[in-house]
């Protein structure tokens, strides 16, 4: 393929979907593209933009090969469409948000793809799930607990996300131009 994916990935909370739209709003559209992801969750739940599927629409999508890349996380399924094919063989850059646990299916899939990954301070992370008012304590603190340990890989970038936003948005918006 003639183009690159950047997978960004980390904790719930750490600010992905945040860093991604501060650095979608300083990339060029004519360069980097940014993958939806199709979730089972309602959309007036909050969070990303996301297009929100039934359990069942999900399985019929994934079981007609529509999803590039599929998973389960937190009870939902989420799902990066396969159209980020035709955009990786159009030479643009696709940035996709991905859980952790997907790195491996996008490493197979995707041998030159980037990963990501970003972190925050652990009282940052329960600060934020909290704010976002979707789950209770017993639910973030699951979520806080969970661990996934990601390979030592040469195509992971690390970028913490504790503090000024502007700081890691422009590091991340850097990075996607570099590449």
């Amino acid at each position: 393929m003639a183009g690159r994916i950047i997978c960004v990935m980390g904790p719930s909370g750490a600010g992905k979907d945040t860093l991604i739209a501060y650095a979608r709003a300083r990339s060029d559209p004519a360069r980097v593209l940014f993958a939806h992801r199709y979730i089972t969750r309602p959309a007036e739940a909050g969070g990303e933009n996301h297009v929100a599927l039934s359990p069942a629409e999900f399985a019929a999508r994934r079981a007609a090969g529509l999803f590039a890349l599929a998973w389960e996380s937190h009870g939902f399924f989420y799902g990066i469409g396969s159209e980020i094919d035709l955009w990786l063989g159009g030479g643009f850059t696709v940035v996709a948000n991905i859980a952790r646990a997907a790195w491996g299916d996008a490493r197979h899939r995707y041998p030159g793809a980037v990963g990501v990954l970003i972190t925050a301070a652990p009282e940052i992370l329960a600060r934020r799930l909290a704010a976002r008012g979707r789950e209770d304590r017993a639910a973030i603190a699951k979520r806080l607990a969970r661990e996934v340990d990601l390979p030592a890989d040469p195509a992971i970038h690390r970028l913490d996300n504790s503090g000024d936003l502007a700081v890691a948005g422009d590091k991340l918006t850097r990075l996607l131009a570099r590449i």
